[in-house]
Parts: C-alpha cells; sequence; structure tokens
C-alpha cells in the first residue's frame, strides 16, 4: 500500500522586475524549488490586490506569497511601501477569518537573486506542508 504525500499548493505573486526575474534566475542557474509554487507575473506588487489573495485561498492554496524588489528599490517609486502597508491589514483580516498568518508572506526579491527565490520558496513549502491543507475558505464547488 502506498501512502499519498500531499504537496501544498502555492500561490506565488511575484513582481515583473525584480522577483519573477529572480525566479527566472534561480530556473537559468537550475536551482530547485517546488513544481507546485504557481508564479502569477504582477506588473509590482502593490497591485496584488488582498481580495487576490483571499481568492487564491478559496480556490484552494494552501499558501500565498507576495514577492516584490526591496524597500527603497521599486521601479514604480514607491510601489513596495503600499504592499507592506496593505499586507499588515491583510494579515489582521486572515487572523479574524481564522486563517493561520503563516500561509501568507511577503519577501522582497531582488533580480539578481535567484538563490534567496529558491530558498524563501523551498522554506515556504515546508512551512505550508507542516500546517497542512486549508480548508477554512474552501469553495466546494471548485473541487472536482
Amino acid at each position: 500500500m502506498q501512502i499519498k504525500v500531499r504537496k501544498p499548493l502555492i500561490v506565488a505573486f511575484c513582481c515583473n522586475w525584480c522577483s519573477y526575474a529572480g525566479a527566472d534566475l534561480a530556473g537559468s542557474n537550475r536551482l530547485n524549488y517546488p513544481a507546485d509554487v504557481k508564479i502569477i507575473r504582477v506588473p509590482c506588487s502593490c497591485r496584488v490586490n488582498p481580495t487576490f489573495v483571499l481568492r487564491a485561498f478559496q480556490r484552494g492554496a494552501d499558501g500565498v506569497i507576495i514577492c516584490g524588489c526591496h524597500p527603497g528599490d521599486c521601479h514604480y517609486t514607491s510601489g513596495n511601501y503600499y504592499t507592506r502597508r496593505r499586507m499588515t491589514l491583510l494579515f489582521s483580516m486572515l487572523d479574524y477569518l481564522g486563517i493561520e498568518r503563516e500561509r501568507t508572506r511577503v519577501e522582497w526579491v531582488s533580480a539578481a537573486e535567484g538563490a534567496k527565490f529558491a530558498a524563501t520558496m523551498n522554506e515556504f513549502a515546508e512551512q505550508v506542508a507542516a500546517l497542512g491543507e486549508n480548508r477554512r475558505l474552501e469553495d466546494l464547488r471548485c473541487k472536482k
């Protein structure tokens, strides 16, 4: 009898200018990170609306990570400062909804940090796997 090990589904919103390029560098350097990390490229991390995160959880994501440029290095000048403020409010909303804070994370990764991107994704995937499946906001209509 085989035991099925469930891998967590992780949605990563990555800034086009830094984090997405960091993910590309990680792939070019053949650095391993989980294949269950689904990357969504956004123009800037500040374009990630908190409802996108809630929708990802509703659609079956076990974890959501938002990656952007380092503060002060944003291509759009101050976008990551907006992200930082918005995600602070999102964390309090997730606490209210009963979703573990460890399922959501904000990380600053530059285009030259492919190794950091891979290490961050591996660490986050392990952390989310330890929490188990997220059933709090699960939409049963999305299950097949």
